[in-house]
């Protein structure tokens, strides 16, 4: 009789619903701060039939103001108001269902820390990939429980290891160069799975493909590495520059393996790939098909393309971006594939930038090949329909003409003209010194391979972009002389730093390992930008350019207390250059010093200018 009753009882308690507690999976952005100037906060919540649930929060000065479902049950979007008299602390998110659970979420007081702080043309950028630049510790290089769990230095294509603490550990070596901020290449965690291109398996080791917007790759150290080493650089005076991408994610993101909505993408019916081109978005008898394709395709397959159109997906990335600067104290936005964002979007998460921070840089990446397109995609002086807000943008047109001018032979309109030309429709935009200039990066290819491994030209390319307007930055490795074109691969022009790594032969971070050539061309960087820094003529005072003549280019930066002239001689013979058509700006001085040789000239009536030179000449009177 017993026997039946338990199994009765068994029977009853098996037939009962179960009553699980919520659980949240996540909440993001990951914590908050009380104090910032927009009150407003929207909170994604992640968890299992999250939607089917009441939610509550009692907590002096944070109101709840609305609660939004969307398609996916397993997700809420909590719309917030932290006031102003609202205290650090933990307050507790009450989900009522099946069952009632909470959910603690810190809002932490903002520290003094500086952050948002801007560079300008003050500055001089140097920008590092951070696995290939140097490892200091060894067993964060793979993990196992990761999406690609392989590091393998003998192979171009895959992981080398390098990491944030490796930065941080040369920061000297920055500032002996000269170098006044880092760039670093993404941060951001990139668990992404090896993609097979051109029939061989590659890592995301370039850090474009984000799978955690909250978190640093763990690769790299994680959050407390890069905490370390804003804070660092901060205390040498060097500030940091952010990489982030809006415009996709990778194909491994947290979200997109249960997604909000079918429309936090865009979607089509069968893949469609971007255009890449960018006259679309801004020619004004475009095909809205075209355009469409341009921003909604995907930039690769495995990069999947974000709806920022999607007030969900929009306000995700703009918090994020609050937080990322709020968090790390980084200086500067760089925006990846910016002309492929919704740039109604990209206005209104800079100035949601900008009014949290307004010394903040903002500066992005439009590949374009023409000054009027360029100013499109910055704030300009051009009747565009379409105004943009973004204070600067990485300089493509210059970094072509720089080339042009250094590796054609004169002409009408090319050789030394190219440069002239470029500077000489600067009125279209609102500010061209916030321009960031460059001679290489991480997509193009190696600068020292682009002028034929030629010394001369490489120091005229170098001297150009550290005296002329705009943020100069330079690519890591450079200043040692790093060669390579893209073909057959990107990895060939992102080899690791020489001396990065523990069993390096050969380490380039100091004068005795570099070859002489090596050293005569980091000195060259050393002292120009040196010099730079100490001379605001020279970064933030005015330019004065001449018309090119008898092969000759010839500028001057200027203000109050110097004048400083810059004359090239690009060919293969030495010139006499007679200086009487530069009066204007020559006048009242009778010498100059030469900045990279010493030498004074005691008469400026003419001025020899040794064959593929740029000199630098400090006008004295």
């Amino acid at each position: 009789m017993l026997r039946r009753i338990h199994l009765g009882l068994i029977i009853f308690l098996l037939t009962l619903p179960i009553v699980r507690a919520q659980q949240i999976t996540r909440m993001d952005p990951t914590f908050w701060w009380t104090g910032m100037k927009n009150p407003k906060l929207q909170l994604l919540v992640y968890g299992p039939d999250i939607a089917q649930t009441q939610v509550s929060v009692n907590y002096p000065g944070v109101k709840l103001d609305k609660i939004n479902k969307v398609e996916n049950p397993n997700y809420l979007f909590l719309d917030l108001t932290v006031a102003a008299t609202a205290k650090p602390g933990k307050l507790n998110f009450t989900f009522t269902g099946a069952k009632k659970t909470t959910y603690s979420y810190e809002l932490k007081a903002r520290t003094k820390s500086p952050k948002g702080q801007g560079v300008s043309s003050k500055d001089f950028i140097y920008l590092v990939l951070p696995d290939r630049f140097a490892n200091a510790d060894e067993s964060n290089d793979k993990f196992a429980d990761m999406a690609d769990p392989a590091a393998d230095r003998q192979n171009p294509f895959l992981r080398h290891g390098g990491d944030i603490a490796g930065i941080t550990n040369h920061l000297d070596y920055f500032q002996e160069l000269g170098i006044t901020a880092l760039w670093l290449n993404p941060v951001v965690e990139n668990n992404q799975p090896q993609t097979n291109e051109g029939g061989s398996l590659r890592s995301a080791y370039h850090g474009y493909g984000f799978t955690d917007h909250y978190q640093v790759d763990r690769r790299l150290g994680g959050n407390e590495a890069y905490l370390k080493f804003v804070q660092a650089a901060h205390a040498k005076n060097l500030r940091v520059v952010q990489d982030v991408v809006y415009n996709h994610v990778g194909i491994n993101h947290w979200i997109l393996k249960d997604p909000p909505s079918k429309d936090w993408l865009h979607q089509w019916p069968s893949y469609t790939n971007t255009s890449y081109k960018f006259q679309p978005v801004l020619d004004p008898y475009s095909a809205l098909s075209d355009k469409k394709v341009t921003l909604n395709g995907w930039f690769v397959p495995f990069l999947p393309d974000l709806n920022q159109e999607n007030p969900y997906v929009a306000n995700y990335l703009i918090q994020n971006a609050l937080w990322t600067v709020e968090y790390f104290g980084v200086d500067a936005w760089r925006i990846d594939t910016y002309m492929y964002n919704d740039q109604a979007f990209m206005n209104r998460c800079n100035q949601t930038l900008l009014e949290e921070y307004p010394n903040i840089h903002i500066f992005g990446e439009s590949w374009v090949n023409n000054v009027i397109s360029q100013a499109y995609f910055v704030k300009n002086k051009i009747n565009f329909p379409f105004k943009s807000n973004q204070p600067g943008t990485l300089d493509f047109v210059l970094w072509t003409a720089f080339l042009e001018t250094i590796n054609q032979k004169s002409s009408w309109d090319g050789g030394e003209n190219k440069v002239y030309q470029t500077l000489a429709q600067d009125a279209v935009y609102d500010n061209p010194l916030k321009l960031v200039t460059f001679l290489d990066n991480h997509d193009t290819d190696r600068y020292f391979s682009l002028v034929g491994e030629d010394l001369n030209k490489y120091k005229m390319g170098l001297t150009w972009l550290l005296t002329t307007r705009g943020i100069p930055s330079l690519y890591y490795g450079t200043e040692i002389l790093m060669k390579n074109f893209k073909n057959p691969s990107d990895a060939e022009v992102r080899k690791d730093f020489p001396g990065g790594f523990k069993d390096d032969k050969e380490n380039k971070f100091s004068a005795s390992g570099r070859s002489a050539l090596e050293n005569e061309a980091f000195n060259f960087v050393k002292k120009l930008a040196q010099y730079r820094n100490n001379t605001p003529a020279l970064h933030s005072g005015k330019l004065m350019q001449y018309l090119p003549q008898n092969n000759t280019y010839v500028y001057f930066r200027y203000d109050a207390a110097k004048t400083i002239m810059v004359a090239t001689n690009p060919t293969e013979q030495e010139i006499s250059l007679e200086t009487k058509r530069f009066t204007e700006r020559i006048a009242g001085f009778t010498r100059a010093r030469n900045v990279l040789t010493e030498e004074t000239l005691p008469s400026l009536a003419t001025i020899k200018i040794p064959a593929k030179t740029a000199l630098v000449l400090e006008l004295l009177k």
